[in-house]
């Protein structure tokens, strides 16, 4: 029965790391067009160097300069000629290249920005099919975006900003409309955006499987048991164990919302390599305290004190889009309601096992045993960015797990 029980679980495990082990990895490409009125629609290919990188083998540190990306220059062009295209009922519209060439920071890495206009795009078509691959077949789970920055046709001025379509590996065809000035796209974008990204965010779903992992158990009171590692009792009521996970993500949520609100708002900002690394020690701290309490009876603490760096790890998603102006809050606002969708999803698949097993002998140990492995976990990430070092084993865990879900049938 046992075997039967953590099967399944060893499965969620090889999928999960399957689809991404690292998080908060990019893997995001951008068009940012604007749209004139008397000239050719020009834009701006944002292209994140680590992806690059991978792609063609450069050797771009940190510290490149637009000197080191112009001896890649042309080739980079011809491989996002050869995956991007703009299609109207009038013409194919080739994408020329101008010389303009800009290094973009982010709290990501380092984008390059390479600067196009659109030929014959003057009377272009209200409609025109967009076609933007580049990276997605390479990468199944890289998505880029095209994103209206300038549009006198539909009226967007002073440098707004809204996504308008999103391409992934199910679709990197689509249809622009150039006089659709409807938010709800850009919206509903921003939601898709924030239940992809905490379910590829592996260190926020094993922060949350550390929270709720007590939630189906009880430490025994007035027992000798009660301080071993193993002291645990099953809760008699669905309702006790539906309390506490409330209790516990409803804290989480407040804390990231806060953090998220402020770092996209840009009134407080923090180093990204010092929040992933407290992220990383906040899955320890919260597997440590299933096995010794460090907050008795106030789990919720833990929650919203790592919450709060939860919250400026997803803030720099929206950093890394480089939304501004009015529609940020439409952005804020559907990317947060997109993480709690996906966080809600997580609970709801991972919350009925645990209280099927709550019963059976062996969930205290199993318990503890997680919790071990997460703290292991937890070191392990908090010692590579930290230091900003590469220890590789997550590399030959990413491609043993994906051989592995071969062998399952799941790739």
């Amino acid at each position: 029965m046992q075997k039967k029980l953590l099967y399944p679980l060893l499965l969620i495990f090889i999928i999960i790391a399957s689809i991404n082990v690292h998080a908060h990895r990019p893997d995001r490409s951008i068009i940012y067009l604007n749209i004139y009125e008397a000239s050719n629609i020009e834009g701006k290919f944002h292209i994140n160097v680590d992806e690059l990188n991978e792609l063609f083998g450069f050797n771009l540190s940190n510290k490149f300069t637009v000197e080191d990306i112009k001896k890649h220059q042309q080739e980079i062009q011809r491989y996002l000629l050869s995956t991007t295209q703009f299609k109207s009922i009038k013409d194919i519209h080739e994408i020329v290249f101008t010389n303009e060439l800009h290094t973009i920071p982010t709290n990501f890495g380092n984008f390059i920005s390479l600067s196009f206009y659109l030929e014959n795009s003057i009377d272009i078509a209200d409609n025109v099919e967009v076609t933007f691959k580049s990276f997605i077949e390479e990468d199944p789970v890289h998505i880029n975006y095209l994103t209206i920055w300038y549009n006198w046709k539909s009226g967007l001025i002073n440098n707004e900003s809204m996504i308008a379509l999103d391409f992934n590996n199910k679709g990197y065809t689509k249809v622009l409309s150039l006089t659709d000035t409807s938010v709800w796209k850009g919206f509903m974008a921003m939601v898709k955006e924030g239940i992809w990204h905490i379910w590829i965010g592996l260190d926020h779903i094993l922060f949350l499987l550390a929270l709720i992992l007590p939630s189906v158990v009880r430490r025994r009171k007035n027992s000798s048991n009660e301080n071993s590692l193993y002291g645990w009792e099953p809760v008699m009521t669905f309702k006790a164990a539906f309390l506490y996970i409330i209790k516990v993500v409803t804290f989480f949520t407040i804390a990231h919302t806060i953090t998220l609100t402020l770092a996209s708002l840009e009134i407080i900002m923090l180093p990204s390599q010092f929040v992933e690394s407290i992220i990383a020690f906040s899955i320890g701290l919260a597997a440590y305290h299933n096995i010794r309490p460090i907050f008795k009876m106030k789990d919720w603490v833990i929650a919203f004190i790592f919450g709060l760096f939860h919250g400026f790890g997803f803030a720099s998603v929206l950093s890394d889009l480089g939304l501004t102006g009015e529609f940020l809050t439409f952005s804020l606002l559907g990317f947060n309601i997109g993480v709690e969708l996906g966080q809600v999803a997580i609970i709801a698949g991972i919350f009925p096992v645990l209280y099927l097993m709550r019963t059976y002998n062996f969930y205290p140990k199993f318990l503890v045993y997680t919790s071990v492995f997460l703290i292991i976990i937890s070191l392990y990430w908090l010692i590579e960015r930290a230091f900003d070092i590469n220890l590789m084993l997550d590399d030959y865990l990413k491609m043993y797990a994906y051989e592995a879900a071969q062998w399952l049938g799941l790739k």
